[in-house]
């Protein structure tokens, strides 16, 4: 289950490539948003959850639906029009650092000497695959959106940290997404004209983006946290660097350097010893 999460996770990348090289960003991910809230809010009243949502709960939605679908998805729908979907994919799977790295700072949670050592090791690989792209003429302000998004949804991590519950989960994730949906669409009205380019290729990588990392990987995440835990469940976020170069190389052709098999390796390394160091805090 938790391998499946995490290619589920990382194929995002390569597919939202394909989209926005074909669509405006902030237009495809508000559909992609209504569509799987309609569905995820409609398959929850089919299974009898109600609209009526708990304080915890409803902060849960207003702050994922604004920091997760808006601002991350968002800004890294945008940057993926100026950076290979490669990049993205490893600059947002430092999350779990970020928020390690927030957490022990701000809120002085217990980090450790091996949490310490894989904030480090984090740090290093990340500093190798940047000088690496950057030199290699990756664009800065793509770059600088994908970290901004990966650290707001670090902050909304923190802030909701179990807010969301066992009970009414699907009707909380449905009410996320028409959260996020409604913000961007807000955003592309005012910054996007609607010009399209349609293919099958685009529908395909469409539907996809729906049904698979939209509502599938929710769903197996909930299913593996309610089967291992959270902590133990988020270890399995030390995979996505490396599925996520993977999927970009075969999908989209782009080109795996030394530089980003090291950098991937040691970022590898550091997220897993960060969650091992939670788990054993924990």
């Amino acid at each position: 289950m938790g391998v499946a999460f995490a290619v589920m996770w990382s194929s995002a990348f390569a597919t939202a490539h394909i989209i926005v090289s074909a669509a405006p960003p902030l237009w495809s991910l508000s559909l992609r948003f209504v569509i799987s809230g309609l569905i995820a809010i409609a398959v929850a009243r089919a299974l009898g959850q109600s609209w009526r949502v708990t304080g915890p709960q409803a902060r849960a939605v207003v702050i994922f639906g604004l920091c997760q679908n808006a601002l991350y998805l968002g800004l890294n729908f945008v940057a993926l029009r100026w950076v290979e979907a490669s990049l993205a994919a490893i600059i947002a799977s430092t999350m779990p650092l970020i928020v390690a790295a927030l957490g022990w700072g701000f809120r002085g949670e217990r980090v450790g000497p091996l949490g310490l050592a894989g904030l480090l090791a984090g740090m290093v690989g990340v500093a190798l695959i940047m000088g690496s792209r950057l030199a290699g003429g990756a664009d800065p302000l793509g770059v600088a959106m994908c970290f901004a998004g990966a650290t707001a949804l670090a902050v909304a991590t923190l802030a909701v940290r179990g807010a969301s519950g066992a009970g009414n989960l699907l009707m909380v994730v449905g009410l996320q997404m028409m959260v996020g949906a409604v913000v961007l669409s807000a955003a592309a009205l005012t910054l996007e004209p609607l010009v399209v380019t349609p293919s099958w290729r685009l529908l395909a990588a469409f539907l996809y983006q729906i049904f698979v990392p939209g509502l599938a990987a929710t769903l197996l995440w909930f299913a593996l946290v309610g089967r291992i835990g959270a902590i133990r469940a988020s270890t399995f976020h030390f995979l996505n660097p490396f599925f996520g170069v993977v999927i970009a190389a075969l999908l989209l052709g782009e080109a795996v350097r030394l530089s980003d098999a090291i950098g991937v390796a040691i970022v590898m390394a550091g997220i897993l010893a960060v969650q091992m160091a939670r788990a054993r805090s924990a």
